[in-house]
C-alpha cells in the first residue's frame, strides 16, 4: 500500500482535478502569472505559474486580497504557455503544480533587468529577469519571514494572523534591513540579489510588492509550493533551500554570497551546512537574532558569522 502521504497528494491531485473540470465547463480559462527571475552569460531563469480564473479576472492585479484568500486558486498544470525573453520564443509546459521553472539560453546584455512576457491563450503577464554582471564576484541570497519582514514565525498563532489575515500593506519590514541589503549590493554594478523563502508562491505577487514599496534591491524570488507530496504530508521547506542554494551555486559560479537570514528556523545549520561544503562560496553569514541577543561575530573557517538584533546591528557587527 502506499505511503499515507502519497495517498493524500493523489487525492489532492484528484480533487483539484474534478475542480478543474467544472470551472472549465463554467469558462474559466488559463491565466498565467510571472514572477521575477535572474539569469547571467548566455542564460535565464525563467519563473511563473498558471491558474483558471473566470472571463476577464486579471489575477496578477489582484492588490487588497487577504492572504488566505490567495491560497482559494486552482492552478493549471501541463498548460502551454508562450515565453518571450530576449527577443527568443519558447512554448513551454507548467508542471503538475501549475508552476513554470525553466531555464533558457540565448543572447542577453551584460546585465540589467530584462523584461520577460509570459502568454497562454489570450492572456499574458510580465516581470523581469534580473541578470547579474558576468564578472559578479559577490551576491546576496536573503530569506523573507523574519529576516526582511516581520512574521513571528516562532509564534504560530501571530505568524498565522499576519500570513492569512493581515493585509501585506499593513506589514512591517524588519528594521534596518533595507539599509543592511542596500549597503551589500552598492560599490559595484549588478549585484545579483536572490529572496530564497519557504513562503508560498501564492504569495508571490504581495511579497514582490512588499519589497519593491520598501525600497529592497530589485531580485530574484525563489518560493516554493505548499501542501502535500509524494513522501511528505507538507513540501520540505530545508530541501527547498538546499536545493537552491547548489543551484545557485551551479547557475552562477563565479558569484561569492552573503547569506543573510534569521535565527528563528532553519537559516543557521543551511548556511552552516553550504558554507562547510562552499567555503570559497561564502563571503559572509549575516543572521538575524529573533531572541533580540546581543551582537557577536564567530567564524566558520575563514567565513564570518554574524549574529545582530536587525539590520542595523548586523551592519554594524559586519567585519569590513
Amino acid at each position: 500500500m502506499p505511503p499515507l502521504p502519497a495517498l493524500a497528494r493523489r487525492a489532492d491531485a484528484a480533487l483539484r482535478d474534478l475542480a478543474s473540470r467544472g470551472a472549465r465547463r463554467a469558462g474559466w480559462t488559463p491565466a498565467v502569472l510571472a514572477h521575477p527571475g535572474y539569469g547571467s552569460g548566455d542564460r535565464v531563469r525563467v519563473l511563473g505559474r498558471v491558474l483558471l480564473a473566470p472571463p476577464g479576472a486579471r489575477p496578477a492585479e489582484r492588490r487588497a486580497v487577504p492572504g488566505w484568500q490567495r491560497f482559494l486558486t486552482l492552478e493549471s498544470p501541463r498548460t502551454e504557455v508562450v515565453v518571450e525573453v530576449g527577443g527568443l520564443r519558447t512554448v513551454v509546459l507548467s508542471d503538475d503544480d501549475g508552476l513554470i521553472d525553466v531555464t533558457l539560453s540565448l543572447d542577453l546584455p551584460d546585465a540589467g533587468a530584462l523584461p520577460v512576457v509570459l502568454r497562454a491563450g489570450d492572456r499574458e503577464a510580465s516581470a523581469r529577469v534580473h541578470l547579474a554582471s558576468p564578472d559578479a564576484a559577490r551576491g546576496v541570497v536573503c530569506d523573507i519571514d523574519d529576516t526582511v519582514l516581520v512574521t513571528g514565525i516562532t509564534t504560530p498563532l501571530r505568524a498565522a494572523w499576519r500570513t492569512f489575515v493581515l493585509p501585506m500593506g499593513r506589514r512591517e519590514p524588519v528594521p534596518g534591513m533595507v539599509r543592511l541589503l542596500r549597503e551589500l549590493t552598492s560599490g559595484a554594478p549588478h549585484v545579483p540579489v536572490v529572496y530564497l523563502s519557504n513562503g508560498p508562491w501564492n504569495l508571490a505577487g504581495p511579497l514582490s510588492r512588499f519589497l519593491a514599496g520598501h525600497g529592497f534591491p530589485p531580485g530574484a524570488l525563489l518560493l516554493t509550493d505548499w501542501g502535500p507530496t509524494p513522501t511528505r504530508w507538507f513540501r520540505d521547506g530545508q530541501a527547498h533551500k538546499r536545493a537552491s542554494l547548489r543551484r545557485l551555486a551551479a547557475d552562477l559560479p563565479g558569484v561569492r554570497w552573503t547569506l543573510v537570514g534569521d535565527t528563528g528556523e532553519h537559516d543557521p545549520a543551511l548556511y552552516e551546512e553550504f558554507t562547510r561544503a562552499h567555503p570559497d562560496r561564502v563571503r559572509a553569514v549575516l543572521l538575524r537574532d529573533t531572541t533580540g541577543g546581543a551582537a557577536r561575530v564567530e567564524h566558520l573557517g575563514e567565513v564570518p558569522v554574524v549574529h545582530g538584533r536587525d539590520g542595523d546591528a548586523l551592519a554594524a557587527a559586519l567585519p569590513r
